[in-house]
């Protein structure tokens, strides 16, 4: 592995530190002191150890958050990559970590700002995970293992399995609190699926003088097809080729510099694909594509 791929493993190992940070931080600040329910796994365990205290039971949460997730890890042990699990694994139980050593304080007492901000910077600890190509476990396992086989996004569908968990929080602690719970998991939601692209598609036309430079060269590093046509150039009246592929929209930066490589010269127009139908290339989450320089 190169100095390039060490110093991207690197800085996926901040980001995972600071998602778990961010997580702790959420839910000491935002989520115990409005007596909210954070969504996946992690609200799971904070449910199950307010309805066990309900029976003088002693539950940790620390201890739920690790217990629940064995499940969602054996479930992606042979679908995801082993950087993706150890990532998610790392952040899970840094997360638990640090549940037990931290004590952030409240920052608001208004329970509506709570569950605005808090909402989004609990969804930020999300999204630093899965740039880092992590997760936090649990339904964000769930998640990145539907979406990586379909190649859709499924966070609506985790923020409907929140509400679910929510009606029984509900019924076991009032619906007030249920109530302001959604809004706080909504935020949580919009904010993941606002910063979060994995899995936006985005076609690349590419006009160039060097299409078998260009071609054979992408063709090394990608496994995506690349349609190629002649053409002229309108101002110049000089034959060319435009070249046309889809791509993933988190490859694009290293696509573009790849053909930069090749031809300087290259014209790179980027388009949002808003649909595609046909065979479509997705690696598998955490797996590093060792590309030609």
């Amino acid at each position: 592995m190169n100095k390039k791929y060490i110093w991207k493993e690197i800085v996926s190992i901040i980001l995972i530190v600071l998602s778990s940070l961010v997580q702790v931080f959420a839910i000491q600040t935002f989520v115990l002191p409005s007596r909210l329910l954070s969504s996946g796994f992690t609200g799971l365990a904070i449910l199950s150890n307010q309805a066990l205290q309900l029976l003088n039971i002693d539950f940790s949460v620390s201890l739920g958050i690790i217990l629940f997730n064995i499940p969602a890890i054996m479930l992606c042990l042979k679908s995801a990559n082993w950087r993706f699990i150890a990532r998610s694994i790392l952040q899970l139980t840094l997360t638990s970590f640090l549940l037990r050593v931290l004590d952030f304080q409240p920052v608001f007492t208004d329970i509506i700002l709570n569950c605005l901000i808090g909402g989004v910077v609990y969804g930020m600890c999300t999204v630093l995970a899965l740039k880092a190509d992590g997760s936090t476990g649990g339904t964000d396992f769930v998640a990145m293992y539907v979406a990586n086989k379909t190649g859709k996004s499924i966070w609506s569908y985790v923020f409907l399995f929140n509400v679910a968990m929510l009606v029984v929080f509900g019924f076991l602690f009032g619906f007030e609190y249920a109530g302001y719970s959604i809004v706080f998991q909504f935020a949580s939601t919009k904010t993941i699926e606002r910063f979060h692209h994995r899995y936006d598609q985005m076609t690349l036309q590419i006009t160039t003088y060097h299409p078998d430079k260009v071609i054979a060269h992408y063709t090394r590093c990608y496994r995506h097809g690349i349609t190629v046509s002649e053409s002229y150039g309108g101002y110049s009246g000089k034959k060319l080729y435009l070249c046309h592929t889809v791509v993933s929209s988190y490859e694009i930066s290293d696509i573009v510099r790849i053909i930069r490589k090749e031809d300087p010269k290259a014209i790179i127009n980027v388009l949002k694909t808003e649909d595609f139908y046909g065979g479509f290339y997705r690696h598998p989450i955490g797996e590093y594509k060792e590309m030609e320089e």
